[in-house]
């Protein structure tokens, strides 16, 4: 991977922590998760202005995305339904990056090296390590709804890449993607018995509108460009190295606990942050 691209991919995964914790902080995840989706959409109105209309071969990529966004959105809150975020999200984002590496060499023929390979399998047993030797799990839910947000994780990631390979605009394509989402997350919501959406997050989600989204956004672009300039798996791997800057977030900001398994996980994660950078 190149150097600026690296770099500037790790510089999204601290961004990501950031907005993650914002979840993490706020009482009600529904409110946080929803203020996500609808804050993405300020900048993705200006995008699409200013930008070309993505090309019509990315159009049936686009709406794939939207569809396993929607299985996202479904999944990740079924799973905050039943576990906290500190169960479910290691969990989902140490899956995702294995589903777009077995989807990429198994069924799209990418070619990796195998030093590539064991560095991405390093990152993702480090995060599913944080989460599964960390914390009990008493409901076995819990675990098969954040695999299942995991999927979704690494399924979108390989249908955004490739369809921002080939519109005309991959900021473009995913502020799109962004904003066919956003008119469907109530419909999706409402299923959870979730009402007032939107007025719940004017009234207790406003920060998680105006900062969260915006951080979410400029995040994710940074990582679809990368999607363009090198292979999915290992940008998707090293953007989930967020993990590791959010145990320190936790650490300073939510007075959380340092403990030995978060201290193997950073060990595994920086392992393989260094190979995907070397190799």
């Amino acid at each position: 991977m190149d150097n600026n691209v690296f770099l500037i991919v790790l510089f999204a995964s601290a961004m990501h922590a950031i907005w993650n914790g914002m979840v993490k902080n706020h009482s009600d995840k529904a409110i946080a998760i929803s203020g996500i989706v609808f804050g993405r959409l300020p900048l993705s109105l200006i995008a699409i202005i200013l930008l070309p209309l993505p090309s019509a071969e990315s159009l049936p990529y686009m709406l794939v995305s939207v569809i396993i966004h929607q299985g996202y959105q479904w999944f990740l809150l079924s799973s905050y339904e039943i576990g906290d975020l500190t169960k479910v999200y290691p969990i989902a984002r140490g899956t995702g990056p294995l589903v777009a590496t077995v989807i990429s060499i198994f069924i799209l023929g990418l070619v990796l090296d195998n030093l590539i390979i064991l560095s991405i399998c390093l990152i993702c047993a480090g995060i599913i390590f944080l989460s599964i030797f960390d914390r009990s799990y008493k409901n076995h839910k819990i675990i098969k709804y954040s695999l299942l947000t995991g999927l979704c994780i690494g399924l979108y990631s390989i249908t955004d890449g490739y369809g921002a390979r080939i519109s005309l605009s991959a900021i473009s394509f995913v502020s799109w993607t962004f904003i066919i989402n956003a008119l469907f997350f109530p419909l999706i919501i409402s299923f959870k018995n979730e009402k007032n959406i939107i007025e719940r997050v004017k009234k207790n989600g406003k920060k998680m509108f105006f900062i969260g989204g915006s951080l979410d956004y400029l995040t994710y672009m940074i990582v679809v460009w990368a999607f363009t300039k090198a292979p999915i798996p290992m940008v998707g791997a090293l953007r989930e190295s967020s993990i590791f800057f959010s145990i320190f977030i936790g650490y300073f900001f939510l007075k959380e606990k340092i403990t030995p398994a978060k201290i193997f996980s950073i060990i595994l994660i920086l392992a393989g942050v260094i190979g995907l950078n070397l190799f």
